[in-house]
């Protein structure tokens, strides 16, 4: 590889402004659940301006003066906008400095799907349509989802880790991480059927959405734990792994008791299980400002759990990748383990 290549792949930027748009994309993600969770989406009536103005010039004085869902709102889209000026950002970084034809085409998938979502919630708010809003919070942990992916791409240990493992193990690991991923994806599609739901839907449909979103609850929380397990018992200690799967854990842990929480401050309990019916009515909201935030932390916290099972599975292909029988780790897992 000559020197130009050798500057390209090493440049810090990609990975800094990667870092940066995952991190500013998960509170925009907060953001949006609330204005679900607050109702809010049809707070400013018209699309892409705001009341008449536009986007970037409507006077903070009436911004911060406005009633809560309008303040909630306009807040999303102007959140919106920022991440989707540090997506191009990064995807002009990657065309500058990373000679990685796949990582240039991620980046331009990322503009893309974040463009897309823009024009979903602008949709939404022109044609005042629910169905939209669904697939709008579909597509976020989507985003999201890619954010992360492209900070493990461009990060020093998926650059210079060589693969080796034992080969049992490590399969076990990689299934484990990848089967997690795809189930909170999934978990996350059904919670935007729950968040969504018409206030008019049948109790069979209702009843049928909680106990799938419960179902995939505990199997999520039973993967997440074999992953851990599994990443303590390797044979060799690979903190990259390690740290990461413990910290899926605990967010699970925590998952768990942001939705149980949800559950008594939305539909009392056990309504809606036991044959009671539902309170249809309340389905996407939760009263006053405590109680919606910690609705809408159950949502984001969804997206974190989406988040962190694809880093440890993306790692784990990078890092565990079967090369022989033996159990072999080249020097550069190791120094990245310790």
């Amino acid at each position: 590889m000559n020197q130009t290549s050798t500057s390209l792949n090493t440049s810090p930027w990609p990975h800094r402004l990667a870092v940066l748009l995952c991190a500013a994309t998960f509170p925009l993600l907060f953001v949006g659940a609330l204005v679900t969770t607050r109702q809010a989406g049809m707070a400013v009536p018209d699309w892409p301006t705001t009341f008449g103005y536009n986007l970037f010039l409507y006077p903070l004085a009436s911004w911060f003066a406005a009633p809560w869902n309008v303040f909630v709102e306009h807040g999303h889209r102007l959140f919106g906008a920022w991440v989707g000026m540090l997506t191009i950002a990064l995807l002009i970084a990657l065309w500058l400095r990373d000679d990685r034809a796949w990582m240039r085409a991620l980046g331009l998938f990322a503009l893309v799907l974040v463009i897309g979502q823009g024009v979903l919630g602008g949709m939404r708010v022109r044609l005042n349509e629910q169905l939209l809003a669904q697939v709008h919070g579909c597509v976020a942990p989507l985003f999201f989802a890619t954010t992360v992916a492209l900070g493990v791409f461009t990060s020093r240990l998926w650059r210079q880790a060589k693969r080796g493992s034992e080969p049992r193990a490590s399969r076990r690991i990689q299934v484990a991480a990848l089967s997690t991923t795809f189930l909170a994806y999934v978990q996350m599609v059904v919670g935007s059927e729950l968040r969504h739901i018409a206030a008019d839907a049948s109790t069979d449909r209702f009843r049928i959405a909680v106990w799938f979103h419960l179902l995939l609850a505990a199997a999520i929380a039973v993967h997440v734990l074999m992953l851990w397990i599994r990443t303590i018992r390797f044979p060799v200690r690979i903190s990259p792994l390690r740290r990461p799967a413990g910290f899926l854990a605990a967010v699970v842990l925590v998952q768990i008791i942001l939705g149980g929480t949800t559950w008594l401050l939305k539909y009392g309990w056990p309504a809606g299980l036991l044959g009671a019916e539902p309170l249809a009515g309340w389905t996407n909201t939760a009263g006053t400002l405590v109680p919606s935030l910690i609705v809408t932390a159950h949502v984001a916290t969804g997206s974190l759990v989406l988040g962190v099972s694809l880093m440890v599975a993306l790692r784990s292909l990078r890092l565990l990748a079967p090369v022989s029988k033996a159990i072999s780790l080249q020097p550069c897992v190791l120094e990245a383990a310790r």
